[in-house]
């Protein structure tokens, strides 16, 4: 290579920019968002453990054959899931769920764990989907698990500990519960034994709230036409099958859950499988209200169907009942915020023999884009989980040390603090503690350093002070917001303002 095509390579690389851009489906997050799921996070975790569950935290990777029920086929195991191959020639993973890598663990440690096993795992989890609205490839999940129990009291408990943590977290839902075993029980008597038929029926049900009792009807029968003329196969149900289905599905209007076991009972009463299931209702019910569950928190819901296909018993999904505006006060449907249901054959996976289990997840990313709203609907300012530290001005090059002594005072009461380290003016250092949403700043110039003093201005009363004031000479009278005091009264006056 000569010496000039060499410059020529050094040049060409040193004038490569690559563009800045996050993957599709990956998202960055700063302090308020991420300030939020920590909250939640950490709210959720003391619920956890207060019902008896114990921490847990598998490795992001797993052998890709222990994620199988994810994958498309054996000789395609990066789809669906991120994956490489070790050294070894064997395929790992990134974790799809937080439930697969607890099978493997249960499976592993079997002979050494408290049975039933109760834990509680968080933390981001990974999908080689396609990403679109609302669809990430990266998000946080936060899940309890009751392993090795079939006692329906256990699915009670994961409902207690769902209404618990909502009411920690302040978010208004309601738990609706169902049964696989019902829809079971009442497709088998009506002779629907197809998988692709029984599909069609949950696909259906699931359009309720969409299409009510008339379009759930075509969609269980031969199907239906929507306004722009596209039309949706139905379940291809048998005349007489359709209405025992919607009457089943109708048994959730009642009030109560034990007005809706009255209505399922007459509708499955033909069904063993379904008596069975609305047993397990009944002492869900009776362990639930023991525990101090109220029917407005939770009730049994027939038209709740999604999950049902691996799910097999008891489902619960989490209904948010908060209208949720965005900044421009347009409404926003946030649907479910968690769920969960009995799963008693994932560990079979690995061992052959069927171990009962149940679980709840809390929607860490819903239940954050909910909390956001919630808090700026509800205007909360100081009390934001994204407020900044305090910012101390930073007037000349030989006082820094005072500024550094002063932030060191402030760490250790406890009041997260930082001194201003660009070189810009006064004015640019308050646009910059403005845009941290930081609570307050202090300034000690000459004047406040002989004297012994500082200024201090509360930003947040300053922001509330100057919507009131019309014209430049109040505001530069006024100051509001802003006080001197005496240097050793700084640390009361700050912390008046950042609890306040």
């Amino acid at each position: 290579m000569t010496q000039n095509t060499e410059k020529d390579t050094e040049n060409t690389a040193a004038a490569f920019r690559p563009e800045a851009r996050s993957p599709r489906g990956f998202i960055d997050k700063r302090s308020g968002q991420i300030a939020i799921e920590r909250r939640l996070i950490e709210t959720v975790s003391k619920v956890y453990e207060d019902f008896g569950f114990e921490a847990l935290q598998t490795p992001a990777f797993e052998y890709a054959d222990a994620l199988g029920k994810f994958l498309p086929d054996s000789d395609r195991p990066n789809v669906g899931v991120f994956a490489q191959q070790d050294d070894d020639d064997q395929w790992m993973a990134l974790r799809y769920d937080l439930t697969a890598p607890l099978a493997r663990f249960v499976a592993q440690n079997w002979e050494t764990l408290p049975k039933p096993f109760r834990r509680y795992a968080f933390g981001p989890v990974w999908r080689n989907e396609k990403p679109g609205p609302g669809r990430l490839r990266e998000f946080m999940q936060c899940d309890a698990d009751i392993v090795g129990s079939d006692r329906p009291e256990a699915d009670a408990e994961m409902i207690a500990l769902a209404v618990a943590g909502y009411k920690a977290l302040d978010v208004p839902v309601r738990i609706r519960i169902n049964n696989r075993k019902l829809l079971n029980g009442l497709l088998s008597s009506l002779g629907v034994s197809d998988s692709g038929q029984q599909l069609g029926v949950l696909r259906a049900i699931d359009k309720l709230d969409r299409f009510g009792l008339e379009g759930v009807a075509l969609l269980l029968g031969a199907g239906r036409k929507d306004e722009s003329g596209d039309y949706t196969k139905g379940a291809q149900l048998p005349a007489g099958a359709i209405q025992p289905v919607l009457d089943f599905v109708s048994a959730g209007g009642a009030d109560s859950r034990s007005g809706v076991l009255e209505k399922l009972a007459a509708v499955l009463a033909n069904s063993a499988e379904g008596q069975a299931g609305l047993e397990d209702l009944a002492r869900i019910d009776a362990a639930v209200s023991a525990m101090g569950v109220t029917e407005q928190a939770a009730i049994f819901d027939p038209g709740i169907v999604r999950g049902l296909e691996y799910y097999t018993g008891p489902v619960f999904e989490a209904e948010l009942l908060l209208q949720t505006r965005d900044e421009k006060g347009h409404l926003v449907q946030m649907g479910s915020v968690g769920g969960g249901g009995r799963y008693d054959d994932l560990v079979a996976r690995f061992t052959g023999q069927q171990t009962p289990a149940t679980g709840f997840s809390f929607g860490v990313s819903r239940l954050a884009a909910a909390l956001s709203l919630i808090e700026a609907g509800q205007k909360t300012g100081k009390k934001s989980a994204a407020r900044g530290p305090i910012v101390i001005i930073a007037f000349s090059e030989s006082d820094m040390g005072e500024y550094f002594k002063l932030a060191a005072e402030l760490r250790a009461a406890g009041l997260p603090a930082e001194v201003y380290l660009g070189r810009s003016g006064m004015k640019a250092q308050m646009k910059y503690a403005d845009r941290r949403l930081s609570p307050a700043v202090v300034m000690m110039g000459e004047d406040e350093l002989k004297a012994g003093s500082v200024t201090i201005k509360d930003l947040d009363l300053g922001r509330d002070l100057a919507m009131q004031i019309s014209d430049n000479k109040a505001w530069k009278e006024g100051r509001p917001g802003q006080v001197t005091l005496p240097r050793g009264e700084a640390i009361k006056h700050l912390k008046s303002i950042v609890e306040s």
